[in-house]
């Protein structure tokens, strides 16, 4: 009896979702290259793949379109509320600490204030 030997997969899951084998490179990345209109090509240059692994990709999205595209909506949902939260948490941030001088620089910075002051900046 003979063993039957099945190649390894080229997409797999992770704890970053559909990737390729032994890469850090998700579905998610490439569908945004593609939904930018390039072309499997230059993708596949881009992220230096082989010819079978990007044609296993491209393979697999076809193959799962729905789930592969409702995972990747899912993925653009949590980066717009990841920049969304970032944003805010920034815009708070600075906000906070624009009135305050750097430290060891308060006279420096009290005078900068007046001269403000006097040209009606302030």
């Amino acid at each position: 009896m003979t063993d039957i030997v099945v190649p390894p997969s080229t997409v797999v899951r992770t704890s970053r979702g559909l990737s390729i084998a032994g890469r850090r490179l998700t579905l998610y990345s490439i569908m945004d290259y593609l939904r930018a209109g390039w072309p499997p090509h230059l993708i596949r240059d881009e992220f230096t793949l082989t010819d079978k692994q990007m044609t296993d990709v491209m393979e697999y999205i076809t193959t799962h379109r729905d789930q592969v595209e409702q995972e990747y909506q899912a993925v653009l949902q949590q980066a717009e509320e990841n920049q969304r939260y970032w944003e805010t948490w920034n815009r708070e941030r600075f906000e906070h600490i624009a009135p305050v001088p750097p430290p060891g620089q308060e006279q420096l910075y009290a005078k900068l204030q007046a001269v403000k002051a006097r040209l009606g900046m302030a």
